[in-house]
């Protein structure tokens, strides 16, 4: 497999520069989701869709440089897209990547950590930037499919159907039984 490498393609989520002045200082707020491919495989067959099953190595870091976790010294994280293992700018940052690819995602607070950030490591309303290696790519199977698509569906139709018969159990057992003790006690009476 060759890979290009030397050539940065920018990749736009639709991007968005806003200046913002602090005293005398000016910096950059990210608004949207920014992804450059930083090394495409030459050949790219699959690429991601939701559902799909990716191992990544990534590093990521604050936009000073600090890095805030890294799975370079450890085995690649499994990321299911569509599940919200990561957070939603990286989710999104994964979906139509090749096996083998690697991106620079820069992803703006609201698709990160928000204004509460994950202190102390992340402050709040932090841009983060993180690079990810796609090292294997496994398609969303036809029972995985199954599962995760119409399984959903299938319960949200069964919970009303379920819910009527167990009324419609209830409504019948109420009519069966009598109505009042009143007509046994007078039965009783009328005996003695």
């Amino acid at each position: 497999m060759r890979i290009r490498t030397g050539i940065a393609l920018v990749f736009l989520a639709a991007l968005t520069f806003v200046a913002a002045e602090d005293g005398d200082s000016k910096e950059s707020v990210i608004e949207q989701l920014v992804v450059e491919t930083l090394v495409k495989p030459e050949t790219c067959t699959i690429t991601s869709e939701m559902g799909d099953t990716l191992q990544i190595h990534y590093t990521g870091r604050l936009m000073d440089g600090k890095v805030i976790d890294t799975s370079l010294s450890r085995e690649p994280l499994a990321v299911e897209l569509g599940k919200r293992s990561v957070i939603t700018g990286l989710e999104q940052a994964l979906v139509g990547l090749c096996e083998g690819q690697k991106i620079k995602a820069t992803i703006p607070a609201h698709l990160a950590y928000g204004k509460r950030g994950f202190p102390p490591t992340i402050p709040g309303d932090s841009t983060l930037e993180f690079e990810v290696e796609v090292i294997s790519l496994s398609q969303q199977t036809q029972w995985q499919k199954l599962v995760n698509d119409i399984l959903p569906l299938l319960c949200l139709a069964l919970v009303p159907t379920l819910l009527g018969l167990v009324g419609l159990y209830l409504y019948n057992k109420a009519q069966a039984q009598p109505h009042s003790k009143k007509k046994s006690k007078d039965k009783k009476s009328k005996k003695k």
